[in-house]
C-alpha cells in the first residue's frame, strides 16, 4: 500500500521531503530542524514519523499557542529544548500615533525581502503592538533589510521568547456530523449555512484552505486543515473522529471567536 494514497496529490512533494527528514535522522543519528510549518504540514509530518518509529518529533513555534511551528525530528537518545528550535522574536517599532500596520502588510513586507514563507512564524498585531517570529539563521538579514511596512518607517527590537504577546481570538470548539468531507459540506456545517450557499462561496473564490484559494466544492478536507471564508472568519478541522452508524463523518472543528 502506497503512503501517498492517504494524502492529496498536491502534497506529494512535501511528503517526499518529510520522508527525507525522517530518513536523515535514522541514518545519521542526528536531529533535523525544519522551517516553520502550517498546521496541515505539521499533521503530515506527525503521520510520516508515526508513534512507533525510532525517530521522535517535537513542534514549537516560539511560544505556546502558536499556529506555525518548526518541527524537530530527532533520535531517541536526544533530549531537545526550546533553544534547539533557533527561533527569534522581533517587535516592530513604528510611529503608532500616526499610522497603523496590519498583519497582511507585515507579511507582504517580509516576503518582499525575497525569503520563503517558511522562514517566518506567527505574526501578531495587538493594541498597537506588532511582533513576529523568524528563523534565527536569517535574523540579521531581516533586521538590516526591513526598513518600512506600508507607509511606516520601522525598526526591529529583538526580545526573549517569553515576551511574546498572546494572540487574540481563541478557537471555539464544536462537533458536527457531515455527509462527506467535501469542502462545501464542511463549510455548511461549520458556518451553519446551506450547502448551496457554501458551494457558491467556493466557486466565487471566497474560500481558502491552508492559505490557498480553492474553487472546487468537491475538494476533500482533512485533519488540521485551516479554512477561511471571506466575511465569516477562520476555522479549522481539529479532528476527524470517523464515521457514525448512519455513515456520516464525525468531526471536531474550531471556529475563531
Amino acid at each position: 500500500m502506497s503512503i501517498y494514497q492517504h494524502f492529496r496529490p498536491e502534497e506529494k512533494e512535501f511528503i517526499d521531503q518529510s520522508l527525507g527528514w525522517k530518513d536523515y535522522v535514522e541514518t545519521s543519528y542526528a536531529p533535523k530542524l525544519t522551517d516553520f510549518l502550517d498546521p496541515r504540514e505539521q499533521q503530515i509530518v506527525k503521520m510520516i514519523v508515526g508513534e512507533h518509529s525510532g525517530v521522535k518529533l517535537r513542534l514549537f513555534g516560539g511560544t505556546e499557542g502558536t499556529e506555525r511551528k518548526r518541527a524537530l525530528l530527532y533520535p531517541k537518545y536526544f533530549t531537545p529544548d526550546e533553544e534547539e528550535f533557533s527561533i527569534t522574536l522581533f517587535e516592530i517599532n513604528y510611529p503608532s500615533k500616526f499610522v497603523s500596520i496590519e498583519h497582511p502588510q507585515i507579511l507582504g513586507s517580509l516576503m518582499a525581502l525575497g525569503l520563503k514563507r517558511g522562514k517566518f512564524g506567527d505574526i501578531t498585531v495587538q493594541d498597537e503592538r506588532a511582533q513576529f517570529f523568524v528563523s534565527r539563521e536569517i535574523e540579521d538579514y531581516v533586521s538590516m533589510q526591513l526598513e518600512s511596512i506600508g507607509k511606516a518607517s520601522v525598526t526591529l527590537k529583538k526580545l526573549p521568547l517569553e515576551k511574546a504577546i498572546t494572540a487574540a481570538g481563541a478557537w471555539e470548539e464544536s462537533s458536527a456530523s457531515v455527509s462527506s468531507l467535501r469542502l462545501d459540506a464542511v463549510i455548511s456545517a461549520i458556518y451553519n449555512i446551506s450547502r448551496q450557499k457554501s458551494q457558491l462561496f467556493v466557486q466565487q473564490g471566497l474560500v481558502k484552505v491552508n492559505w490557498g484559494q480553492v474553487e472546487d466544492p468537491s475538494f476533500v478536507c482533512g485533519e488540521a486543515d485551516v479554512l477561511s471564508v471571506r466575511g465569516k472568519g477562520r476555522s479549522k478541522i481539529i479532528e476527524v473522529e470517523g464515521k457514525t452508524k448512519k455513515d456520516k463523518w464525525r468531526i471536531i472543528t474550531g471556529k475563531q471567536k
